[in-house]
């Protein structure tokens, strides 16, 4: 039902721009958010966004270099990266939240998609 696309290799301080589908159901009144997990670590969070965009969340590794957004018509949640470092390779993953609250707690996702591969190297 969740689908991520828009990943690939990029050089250090480069953009990409991630895109998550959602289909079979509308995701347009949850909360969304974005995670990643790197070889050999556990998945961490990234980014969330409000069901209105009204509250964004981000943890610290990525704030001000990461945005999330959403097009709730187009059912579609988005995480713009830019100045990409090589610790920022993983594969990263999208997730629908229970409820409408931007929530940072994992457990509190219950779709995921199966995640797209990011690789920052020179």
């Amino acid at each position: 039902q969740l689908v991520e696309s828009g990943g690939g290799v990029v050089q250090p301080g480069g953009s990409l721009m991630l895109s998550c589908l959602a289909s079979g159901r509308t995701f347009g009144n949850t909360a969304m958010g974005w995670f990643r997990q790197a070889p050999g670590k556990a998945r961490e969070f990234l980014a969330t966004i409000s069901w209105n965009s009204g509250a964004t969340f981000y943890e610290l590794p990525v704030k001000g270099r990461f945005t999330i957004s959403r097009n709730n018509a187009g059912n579609t949640v988005f995480l713009q990266m830019t100045n990409l470092k090589p610790e920022d390779t993983a594969v990263y993953f999208c997730a629908a939240a229970k409820d409408n609250i931007a929530t940072t707690i994992e457990s509190s996702y219950l779709y995921w998609g199966p995640g797209t591969q990011v690789t920052v190297s020179s």
